[in-house]
């Protein structure tokens, strides 16, 4: 009887060894709740947007931050791959943009690239759904813990966007589309569009910016925004004066003058000017001639305290930002 009893204490061992109740599932960790992060994809330069994932843009930060939102509810803050928008919520540092003078002019023109910077951050990117890519050469989160990631919207891809269009300078870092972006910056900088137009000649002390095809460039000569008496009922006192600097006959049909509180007016189509001739947009109402062009607007465009005076050409492209 002691020996049928050992055997069986001895087959309950065995059989609590090979399958005894299992242990109760652990507690899903934290990042279990959040979205899975897409693998690296190997980037093509010039291709269209890679597989990643998509996302909604919640809110724009500055000109390279965003914050977005997975499908599933969870939020993040991505800071755009291999690019550098001058700050807006805190000082700039000159010497960080190539042949920006370490002045104090030079610190505040950075400044209103940064506001233009977040605009047209604004305007690309606020509650589109955009594809997140991540790069194998490039760490996955930054020292913030920001995300790291190329955003693609409507196929391209904003990082490139924002160093084409001169808002970004390539940020100092290890990323498989740095050959490419250097040479965006590069174009950007001789051709001295948006933040570049702060280096001398530019928009902290002149205005000339070339356009992107090389061709001639386009100088705001003056501005004249404090008119005669009361702005409003001498609209044709208020004006900028525009110079061809460049060497042939630029055609301004269909681009646009901008001011900072987005007040448009577009070039007729055959709109030109001859190397070295000037051009003057009055606010008011007039004939149009080959010298004098008339906004046609109700009330003041210029604020006689400080205002922006943009200029894009016909394919949207800001081919002159001048601060006064």
């Amino acid at each position: 009887m002691r020996a049928l009893t050992l055997v069986v204490l001895l087959l309950v061992v065995v059989s609590g060894c090979l399958g005894g109740t299992p242990e109760p599932a652990s507690e899903p960790s934290p990042e279990a709740t959040t979205a899975p992060e897409p693998a690296s994809v190997a980037l093509r330069t010039g291709a269209s947007a890679p597989a990643g994932v998509t996302v909604s843009v919640t809110e724009v930060v500055d000109g390279d931050t965003v914050k977005i939102a997975y499908a599933n509810g969870t939020r993040e803050t991505v800071r755009l791959l291999g690019v550098d928008t001058p700050e807006v919520y805190g000082e700039n540092a000159p010497d960080e943009f190539e042949g920006v003078p370490d002045t104090a002019a030079g610190e505040t023109c950075l400044g209103d690239a940064g506001e233009a910077a977040s605009t047209y951050a604004e305007e690309r990117l606020t509650g589109e759904s955009v594809t997140l890519v991540f790069d194998a050469q490039s760490d996955r989160r930054g020292y913030y813990g920001r995300l790291l990631a190329y955003v693609y919207v409507d196929g391209e891809s904003f990082n490139y966007a924002l160093l084409r269009e001169g808002h970004a300078r390539v940020y100092d870092s290890t990323f498989t589309e740095r050959e490419r972006y250097t040479a965006a910056e590069a174009a950007a900088r001789e051709a001295g569009r948006g933040l570049w137009s702060c280096a001398p000649g530019g928009g902290a002390t002149s205005t000339g910016t070339a356009r992107a095809d090389g061709g001639s460039t386009l100088v705001v000569d003056a501005v004249h925004a404090d008119a005669d008496g009361n702005d409003n009922e001498n609209l044709n006192d208020e004006y900028v004066v525009f110079r061809n600097a460049g060497d042939d006959r630029l055609d301004l049909s269909g681009w646009t003058v901008v001011d900072e509180a987005d007040h448009t007016y577009t070039f007729p189509t055959g709109t030109s000017l001859d190397p070295g001739a000037t051009l003057t947009l009055r606010t008011g109402s007039g004939v149009d001639t080959a010298s004098t062009l008339y906004w046609g607007a109700r009330g003041a465009i210029w604020n006689n305290g400080g205002d922006v005076v943009v200029v894009r050409d016909a394919a949207g492209a800001t081919v002159v930002r001048q601060s006064y």
